[in-house]
């Protein structure tokens, strides 16, 4: 690898502002002497002009690859526009980390679903209809509580346990017309999960999440845990192969009968939580595995 070239990660903050991960991937970079600079990637832009045809602030040529930390959520013009800028520079032959093709894959919960579920992958009974009449007849009809879900969104935020058949569907504006709704599974009296990080095909580490509710997302005060099960960590592997994704976090949670169900695929993870209970530098990983794929 040569010394001194420069690599955007693309984030949804305000430019030079990378939070925790970037500061975390920064860091790396820059022992391998890459300088890692954060751009937002609203600032990026077409310019079917002259030269260039993909301005990225601060960068006069293509790098040799970006790292994408952050996609912003908007309008569905917003949003197109985004990916579109990361798929021109994937056909740029720029390395995207993830691939926009991927990202689309995952940060769609119903489509992630849709390709686990064919792909034999183990996952909750789920339904994905923008038809609120139908939404309350699935709810109505299930004999078990139901979770629902923001089509696109991360953390924990706007996710509801709908308990005895609760009419009528909410329509806060997390649902946005969309409603994605997945039967609860219960992982018995305290509730917990895992978090499997993939990188490269690979489980680089595992953590279990508890919970101070039914909901064991570390951004709503889950406890971690390390811990090793090969049974985890091989359905984690297999979900993150049907997606092809360069990294992803996988959260998988077992019931009570012992059966594993994979609840989501992220592929842009955050790890804070994960690296508080394991000494594996999860960002060297990270940047280790895209300067291989870059040489």
């Amino acid at each position: 690898m040569e010394r001194h070239i420069r690599l955007p990660i693309l984030t949804d903050e305000p430019a030079k502002q990378g939070g925790w991960h970037g500061e975390q991937l920064k860091r790396s970079f820059a022992k391998y002497g890459v300088e890692a600079v954060f751009i937002s990637l609203q600032d990026c832009y077409f310019s079917l002009t002259v030269g260039q045809d993909i301005q990225l602030p601060g960068f006069h040529s293509m790098p040799k690859a970006v790292f994408v930390r952050g996609i912003a959520g908007g309008t569905l013009q917003q949003i197109t526009m985004r990916l579109n800028i990361l798929h021109a520079l994937k056909l740029q032959n720029v390395k995207v980390y993830n691939a926009p093709r991927a990202i689309e894959r995952t940060v769609d919960k119903a489509m992630t679903s849709f390709l686990l579920h064919r792909n034999g992958i183990s996952t909750p009974k789920t339904w994905a209809c923008e038809s609120r009449h139908t939404a309350h007849r699935i709810i109505q009809e299930s004999k078990k509580k139901l979770v629902i879900k923001p089509l696109f969104g991360s953390q924990g935020t706007g996710v509801r346990l709908l308990e005895n058949g609760v009419l009528p569907v909410p329509q806060e504006s997390f649902i946005d017309g969309v409603y994605y709704l997945q039967e609860m599974i219960d992982s018995g009296e305290k509730p917990h999960d895992y978090r499997v990080f993939i990188v490269h095909h690979q489980a680089i580490a595992t953590m279990k999440r508890s919970g101070n509710t039914w909901l064991n997302n570390v951004a709503k005060g889950a406890q971690c845990e390390q811990i090793t099960d090969n049974e985890i960590t091989k359905l984690a592997e297999a979900a993150a192969n049907i997606l092809d994704l360069d990294y992803c976090g996988v959260d998988i949670i077992r019931d009570q009968t012992g059966r594993l169900y994979v609840l989501e695929v992220n592929s842009i993870p955050a790890w804070q939580g994960l690296q508080s209970v394991t000494q594996l530098n999860i960002a060297d990983a990270l940047v280790e595995d895209l300067l291989r794929k870059i040489v």
